[in-house]
């Protein structure tokens, strides 16, 4: 089993920062792949960044516009989120996820996911 905490959320105004950090336990050994996910009320899940765990590639989708930055932290298996020039659109949970094996943006594909944190942008 692998277990998955975030931590890092919080309230900020528009055109703030925020850094989001995710710590891995468990059995995380192996090829893997973590992404970030928010989800607003009344909207589906959707990715935010992934990164490959042993190759520290980087994904991210086009809304973020380089105002994010995903990283790893291969020694002490933790992986953050920059988030910077924060819009109120990115009000959110943010969760973090894992899946074995190659890069998926689908969170579907994710196999282990954290309990969330709120990230609140005020206008």
């Amino acid at each position: 089993q692998v277990q998955l905490v975030e931590s890092g959320g919080g309230l900020v105004q528009a055109g703030g920062s925020l850094r989001l950090s995710c710590v891995a336990s468990g059995r995380t050994l192996g090829a893997r792949v973590m992404g970030w996910f928010r989800q607003a009320p009344g909207k589906e899940r959707e990715f935010v960044a992934g990164i490959t765990w042993n190759a520290g590639r980087t994904y991210y989708p086009d809304f973020v516009e380089d105002r994010f930055i995903v990283s790893r932290d291969y020694a002490k298996n933790t992986m953050a989120l920059q988030m910077n020039s924060l819009k109120p659109e990115d009000t959110a949970i943010y969760y973090c996820a894992l899946k074995v094996g190659s890069y998926s943006s689908r969170s579907a594909d994710y196999n282990y996911w954290g309990q969330g944190t709120q990230v609140t942008v005020s206008s």
